[in-house]
């Protein structure tokens, strides 16, 4: 390994020990290797403290994901509801508004409400009605023409029939 010359019994000396050292680094290193690393007791307390800490992460982690899909599942039906409301809000503007005698905005607001009760009985996913309120509502859909064309004629029996038409919608959401 080194090359040192040295003479005599002391060059001989040098050279054996080097090769002992030589030999017993090579001997300490295939020992360390036949050790597996948890055979160390640091690394073994660390490991445990690793899952102790994931233990507790998931002890408070579960409790919050519960309280989360809770809510999810509240503020769903809460939207749900504001849609339906907002449905009824519609319709019933448009009824007052033929009432007064203001066709044009009854007629929008018709309008409206038709388009959305519309996509909300199409509405597979996050439909706002229920499969009853859908089918009972599928029959108001019916009379959308007709009382869109009474609206933009002016014609004062709108009034009748949208009145007609609200309290039709809310039975049908009441059916539920």
């Amino acid at each position: 390994i080194w090359s040192v010359k040295l003479s005599g019994f002391a060059g001989y000396a040098v050279k054996k020990l080097l090769e002992e050292d030589v030999m017993n680094a090579e001997k300490r290193t295939s020992e360390q290797s036949t050790k597996t690393i948890w055979q160390n007791p640091q690394v073994r307390k660390l490991a445990s403290y690793a899952a102790v800490l994931i233990v507790v992460f998931l002890l408070g982690l579960i409790p919050m994901w519960l309280t989360a899909r809770e809510r999810g599942e509240r503020l769903a039906e809460t939207q749900r509801e504001l849609k339906i409301a907002q449905m009824h809000n519609t319709l019933a503007a448009a009824v007052i508004d033929a009432r007064r005698a203001e066709y044009e905005l009854a007629r929008q607001s018709a309008s409206n409400f038709f388009m959305t009760l519309r996509a909300e009985i199409e509405g597979a996913n996050n439909a706002a009605l229920t499969p009853t309120q859908g089918e009972s509502s599928k029959l108001l859909l019916a009379q959308r023409d007709e009382i869109i064309t009474l609206l933009a004629r002016n014609d004062p029996a709108s009034a009748e029939r949208l009145s007609d038409l609200y309290i039709s919608y809310r039975k049908a959401i009441r059916s539920s």
